[in-house]
């Protein structure tokens, strides 16, 4: 079956006609075509730059295929088409080219320190075994290393990082002598610092963030995936903690209170910014477009550049093409414009997954 769009196409901004022949696009016409979409708002399929579907609701990692299947399913019913699952304790390889579900940039599992991060969940290994384990998950992934660069540190009170800072160093350089990319994990002010200064390429959340990191992550081109969702679940993890850890809570919420503003430098000062939502665990699937207006409210960001951060920019980055001559067959049709009112990217009105009508 070969498919006919015809619609506003983002970003060009024009009215195009664009043909879908198995997982390709094409700009010649096919005869015979049937036209599936005469009118709206075409966009590349969404991404979700930061999620999990290796991790069940509530923290536990999955036991089975079918429970991947489920949550991957869920973010593709909203129109979510890529996405970089940022550790997985259960491997699922063989689902990388399963029809149904989305595209997938995965790493291994997360590589954190022994007895400080989440339980079951990363491979836990001190500073002189941390170099062999991220090469080890570099082969466990298709193209990223998980790093945990901080949490928090029972004996300090507060939230620590992993290892010494030549031992993150070196972590990201083992990761590229693997052929793979590093994305970090981090929250406090320490860990992003010493990771953006190795040279990590992707941090996440980056609550710490100060201006001077800011500015050489634009230079470098260190991309930024903030998760605004997962930040303001800080609330919830002071409260717990404050009892036993009254320190480590205050610094929570403060890093919570100061991060619009964290997420506003960073995108005036450049810096490469991606949708991600920390879907697995605390978050639910599918909430790519709730993550898209927060960077918009809250952050300042246009919607425009918000549309590109979740659709064509993210893609290309995570490497998967977009809507142009030879491209995957991955789209979303909005009836309104969505950079007009960005609410439009809750309702997608088709959605066409590797060349199959979804909706």
């Amino acid at each position: 079956m070969a498919w006919h769009v015809r619609g506003v196409l983002l970003p060009d901004d024009e009215v195009r006609d664009l043909w879908l022949v198995g997982d390709r696009v094409t700009f010649e016409p096919v005869p015979g075509a049937e036209t599936l979409v005469d009118g709206g708002f075409v966009l590349p399929g969404l991404i979700d730059a930061h999620c999990h579907i290796g991790i069940a609701r509530g923290g536990a990692p999955i036991t089975s295929l079918d429970q991947a299947r489920a949550l991957a399913r869920t973010d593709v019913d909203a129109g979510v088409l890529a996405i970089r699952d940022a550790g997985s304790p259960y491997p699922y390889p063989e689902l990388d080219d399963e029809p149904e579900l989305p595209r997938l940039a995965r790493a291994g599992r997360h590589v954190a320190p022994p007895k400080r991060y989440l339980r079951d969940i990363g491979v836990e290994v001190g500073a002189a075994e941390v170099a062999d384990t991220v090469a080890a998950q570099a082969a466990a992934g298709n193209g990223w290393v998980k790093l945990v660069g901080d949490w928090i540190d029972r004996g300090v009170g507060d939230l620590a990082p992993s290892w010494d800072a030549d031992t993150m160093t070196a972590a990201v350089a083992a990761a590229h002598a693997a052929g793979v990319r590093a994305a970090v994990h981090t929250f406090s002010e320490s860990a992003v610092e010493i990771m953006v200064r190795a040279g990590v390429d992707s941090v996440e959340h980056g609550t710490g963030l100060s201006l001077d990191l800011i500015d050489l992550m634009a230079r470098q081109g260190t991309a930024l995936v903030p998760t605004m969702i997962n930040i303001r679940t800080f609330g919830g993890i002071a409260e717990q903690a404050r009892p036993k850890f009254p320190g480590y809570a205050d610094h929570m919420l403060a890093l919570r209170d100061r991060f619009p503003e964290v997420v506003r430098a960073a995108y005036e000062a450049g810096v490469p910014i991606y949708v991600g939502t920390d879907a697995g665990g605390g978050i639910d699937h599918g909430l790519a477009a709730e993550e898209m207006l927060l960077l918009h409210e809250q952050a300042g960001m246009s919607a425009v550049d918000v549309l590109a951060a979740a659709s064509w920019r993210g893609r290309e980055w995570l490497g998967f093409p977009g809507l142009v001559e030879g491209g995957l067959a991955d789209l979303v049709v909005y009836p309104e414009d969505p950079r007009a009112d960005l609410r439009a990217v809750r309702s997608p009105a088709r959605i066409v997954l590797r060349g199959r009508v979804v909706r």
